[in-house]
């Protein structure tokens, strides 16, 4: 850990022994991460890594090395899942700042590259023996980059790229330069291959315009007139050789795969039918001597034609649980395979075209939709190249080799939230995962109790655990608008699903206040409704009903009554008093703060079918005449009988919309650009938009603690709605989780999000507290445990960390 990562690579492959083969398989995991991190920070990567594949000794030795200039380590790895961990994966490349879509591979000065297009409006070059991009990027497109084909042109290498600016260039690979851009569809090029024509280089574009066009590389002129026939966009194009004739192959919208001869432009046959839907990808090859087409569909099948007689050879499901976006074809020991994309949950899976039979395991450790697929021969290994919509690009080995290390694998999809509990006075973790299933894991031994809870249809996206009659049970949210509740003693289902939402439950939360378990579930998109239930009978006891996707909930204990803060869509936070024992909300429950930016005016109730009464708020925005305290940043409430609405936080933009300004007597920006510490104007501002709370208790307090979309966090004192100390700024990303408890008698709050880095921070100041944790995935989930634990989600994984 403490040499430099290029040096470590070029011993890796030198590893034979099963330890040592181990070792390099845990380096290379995150190796795209060490090259820009520290020494202690490649220390906890690497024990991380270790633990996910299975060998926690190996993890407690790296966190155990002295690192010069570092302290030692604060957080140890008792247990991780390896879902996402693959001996064969050889380098991640990073440097697209969003989705790759198209990889292409070519041969520049003698070494192998790949050439990569993503929605960051650029294509990069890359050598895949070092893992280093090569040049700058290739700019010029003003859109997406949808598709890569690479080429030769008097005898340097090229590439072409086409864009959803409905054009595609053509670039030098030598100088990375524009050689010229090649113009003439009127819609969003979506496809691209290159071929040979009468001993000229084209290429053959596809088009959303419906048409298929060729093209002179040499020239950049077109050739010939479009080629017509499908209905609907061309969104995949291949060419090969048959009969000794160059053709293309083109899939589309229309369901249809069309054959053209590129000599004459005519059809070749009649179309190819039997794609229940798009046909996405398409490649060619060559399957015991006979020339073959290879289709991934939105039907989620590859299906394999003989381009001879335009007759289907086999279909077979890849296992792929959604759409095949990428198909490549290659020859590896001497047998042709197919390399397939599909589904949402990172894989790609290699394909036997003799047989139709799987060869291996699925490669894994994406942690996104895997757009493009590309096959070459690197160092004389057979590899595949793969982009995802995570932003980066993955080289993998695809010669057979022994498995190394033991990973513990669980969800086979993104882990979306996490719970803690006490079950049979063992600590758990409830874990709810995109793949639709509950798991429950010990949090000492890693072992898994009982079955996994299944039931709901769609991704389990919520998960909170509380007592009831002195049994442990897990409430569960999912996008299929359910809640389930669950025996955490025997993984069984208590009762029947309570299915009063009409969208995705997106949030969960529970409370237990004067022997009552309550639980506060949010409605996503098509929602927009907070619902109580009674946990112990499983009845609806009440419903809030804001108008917004409800993003993130969290309850706690105020004053001996219950109040449940509510993140809307709207990236603003409400705090509301619940009466448990009457099932109604308390209005005026705060005391009237004299500073305030606007008052609530307006708010009436209805009595909903089931006698329980319902509010319906209405806040006109009407501030001309009232004072802007810019120091207070909440909406406090008024005394009296409405609203419940508590108190309610602002962004700067909803705070200066309506209010007439001279330009000289704007507010100033919140944000100093130098320092990235918030201007005094602001002090209590969250400056975006808010993602995700979280309450505890403290003493004779209750906090909240919010982060919002572009990283900052906030603290907040529940029984005022002031916000407790400065803005914290750490984060460069999306908060998506948050968990606070007491460590060592000390309260705490723990955020984690999209930069991929978990921090902790002191709850009573905003200080932080030690160094950041990094991780090679986003941060879904946290949870912190009475007894000091961390369990962090990142990806399909989960990670269970010991203070030491």
């Amino acid at each position: 850990m403490n040499a430099d990562p290029e040096v470590v690579l070029g011993l890796l492959d030198t590893a034979l022994e099963p330890a040592a083969r181990l070792a390099a398989a845990v380096y290379r995991t995150s190796l795209h991460l060490h090259r820009n991190t520290g020494a202690g920070g490649r220390r906890q990567l690497l024990a991380l890594d270790a633990a996910r594949y299975g060998d926690r000794e190996l993890a407690a030795q790296i966190t155990a090395v002295a690192v010069e200039g570092e302290p030692a380590a604060w957080w140890g790895v008792e247990w991780a899942t390896g879902s996402m961990v693959d001996h064969r994966l050889r380098r991640t490349l990073l440097g697209h700042t969003n989705g790759v879509r198209a990889v292409a591979t070519g041969v520049v000065d003698g070494r192998p590259v790949a050439v990569t297009g993503s929605s960051d409006e650029t294509a990069r070059v890359w050598d895949l023996t070092t893992g280093q991009q090569v040049g700058e990027p290739l700019t010029g497109h003003t859109r997406t980059v949808w598709a890569v084909a690479t080429g030769m042109v008097g005898g340097r290498p090229v590439a072409v790229t086409s864009s959803d600016d409905r054009t595609a260039r053509v670039w030098d690979l030598t100088t990375n330069q524009q050689i010229s851009e090649l113009v003439g569809h009127t819609g969003v090029v979506c496809a691209v291959a290159t071929g040979v024509v009468d001993g000229r280089p084209v290429a053959v574009t596809g088009s959303s315009d419906k048409s298929v066009r060729v093209w002179d590389l040499a020239t950049g002129q077109p050739i010939g007139e479009p080629l017509t026939g499908h209905t609907r966009g061309v969104c995949a194009v291949a060419t090969g050789v048959m009969e000794g004739h160059p053709v293309a192959v083109t899939g589309s919208y229309d369901r249809i795969v069309r054959v053209w001869d590129l000599a004459t432009g005519e059809r070749i046959g009649e179309p190819l039918t039997g794609h229940t839907d798009s046909v996405k990808a398409v490649a060619t090859g060559v399957v015991d001597g006979r020339p073959v087409a290879v289709t991934g569909s939105q039907d989620g099948t590859v299906r394999v034609w003989d381009l001879a007689t335009g007759e289907q050879v086999s279909e077979f499901l890849t296992g792929h649980t959604g759409t095949v976006w990428a198909v490549a074809t290659e020859v590896v020991g001497g047998r042709p395979v197919a390399v397939t994309s599909g589904s949402d949950n990172g894989t790609v899976r290699v394909s036997d075209l003799t047989t139709s039979r799987p060869v291996g395991e699925p490669l894994t450790g994406h942690a996104g939709l895997v757009c493009a697929v590309a096959m070459a021969e690197v160092e004389g290994r057979p590899v595949a190249v793969t982009g995802s919509r995570d932003g980066t690009v993955r080289v993998w080995d695809l010669t057979t080799s022994q498995p190394v290390g033991e990973p513990l694998t669980g969800h086979t999809d993104g882990v979306c939230a996490v719970a803690t509990a006490e079950v049979k006075n063992r600590s758990v973790v409830v874990t709810g995962g995109d793949d639709g299933a509950a798991r429950t894991w010990d949090l000492t031994t890693s072992e898994r109790i009982g079955e996994a809870l299944t039931g709901h249809t769609d991704g389990v996206c919520a998960v909170a655990t509380a007592e009831v009659k002195d049994r442990p049970v897990a409430v569960t949210g999912s996008y299929d608008g359910t809640v389930r509740v669950w025996d955490l003693t025997t993984s069984q289902p208590v009762g029947e699903p309570l299915a009063d939402h009409t969208g995705p439950v997106d949030a969960v939360a529970t409370i237990t206040i004067d022997g009552r378990t309550l639980v506060f579930t949010g409605g996503g998109y098509m929602d927009g409704t907070v619902r109580i239930w009674d946990v112990a009978t499983g009845e609806s006891v009440g419903k809030l009903t804001s108008g917004y996707w409800v993003a993130s909930i969290a309850a706690a204990v105020v004053d001996g009554r219950a109040v449940v803060i509510v993140v809307d869509q709207d990236y603003a936070i409400r705090a509301y008093a619940w009466d448990a024992e009457t099932s109604r909300p308390i209005p005026g429950f705060l005391k009237t703060q004299s500073d305030k930016l606007w008052e609530l005016t307006e708010s009436e109730w209805e009595l909903t079918e089931s006698g329980i009464d319902e509010m319906v708020e209405d806040y006109p925005y009407e501030s001309e005449s009232i004072p802007l305290n810019f120091q207070q940043g909440v909406i406090p409430a008024e005394s009296g009988d409405l609203p419940p609405v508590l108190w309610e936080s602002i962004t700067r933009d909803e705070a200066v919309d309506g209010l007439t300004f001279e330009p000289d007597d704007l507010p100033p920006d919140p944000w100093d650009g130098t320092t990235h510490i918030q201007n005094a104007e602001f002090p209590m501002m969250h400056i975006d938009r808010i993602k995700v709370v979280t309450t505890m208790a403290w003493g004779d307090n209750a906090y909240a603690i919010t982060g919002d979309l572009c990283g900052p966090v906030r603290i907040w004192d529940m029984a005022t709605g002031r916000p407790v100390g400065r803005i914290i700024t750490a984060h460069t990303g999306t908060v998506r989780a948050i968990s606070a408890s007491v460590m060592n008698g000390h309260p705490i709050a723990v955020t984690g999000g999209d930069d991929c880095t978990v921090r902790i921070w002191d709850v009573t100041t905003g200080e932080p507290i030690g160094r950041k944790l990094v991780f090679p995935y986003r941060i879904h989930a946290l949870s912190l445990t009475p007894d000091g634990r961390l369990v962090v989600s990142f990806g399909q994984e989960i990670v269970v960390l010991a203070r030491l």
